[in-house]
């Protein structure tokens, strides 16, 4: 009878994460359509197919279920840009791909790009989503500083500028200019962009021992 009823609350368990994890992907659905402000759990479980009351029992409020969707969608993002950090090559022509790689993280619109954008314009007045975002941005500058120094050193190459703020003034590049890219979808080619950030990347790189 034991084994029975340990069985019958492993099932329940995994049922309450699928649960769960059906109520995250749905509102990243919601929020990518229509964004944060104009989202209600009600919307969100709706598109669950459950009741409010359902979503309730997983999160108690709108604010405990975005902070589990900004989790997931930072991980899906998070997930695209690893590989665009390994993707290979000699030096140039790999920080050229990463560069046109991590554009079209950006540019693509997914539904977890979407979700992230609007939430870090959300951040401004609520800072509650702050520390999620701040360690995506610390996560995205690690990679990018790591892949650098794996392809700089052995050639005997430095950056002009500490690796610390490179590779976050590449991030920042890319993300301000996704969002003018999100108002205005014409005035931006990607292969512009990424010849821009490119020259602008190489032209700080020197001969040198790392900084």
């Amino acid at each position: 009878m034991v084994p029975l009823r340990l069985a019958a609350f492993t099932m329940g368990y995994k049922k309450s994460e699928l649960s769960a994890s059906q109520i995250v992907q749905s509102a990243i659905r919601v929020l990518a359509r229509q964004g944060y402000a104009r989202t209600s759990l009600l919307d969100i479980a709706r598109e669950a197919g459950m009741s409010k009351g359902a979503v309730h029992y997983h999160f108690p409020s709108k604010e405990s279920l975005i902070q589990e969707v900004l989790q997931t969608a930072l991980d899906a993002v998070q997930a695209r840009t690893i590989e665009a950090w390994t993707s290979g090559g000699d030096p140039m022509s790999s920080l050229r791909a990463s560069i046109e790689a991590l554009w079209e993280v950006r540019a693509s619109r997914s539904d977890e790009a979407l979700v992230v954008a609007d939430l870090l314009a959300q951040s401004l007045y609520d800072d509650s989503l702050r520390p999620k975002l701040a360690e995506y941005y610390e996560r995205a500058a690690t990679q990018a500083r790591d892949h650098l120094t794996a392809h700089l050193s052995p050639l005997g190459l430095r950056t002009k500028v500490s690796l610390d703020v490179l590779p976050r003034i590449i991030v920042g590049l890319l993300d301000g200019l996704v969002m003018q890219a999100f108002v205005q979808e014409d005035a931006l080619v990607a292969s512009e962009i990424a010849d821009a950030i490119e020259t602008m990347a190489t032209s700080l790189i020197e001969f040198g021992p790392s900084k």
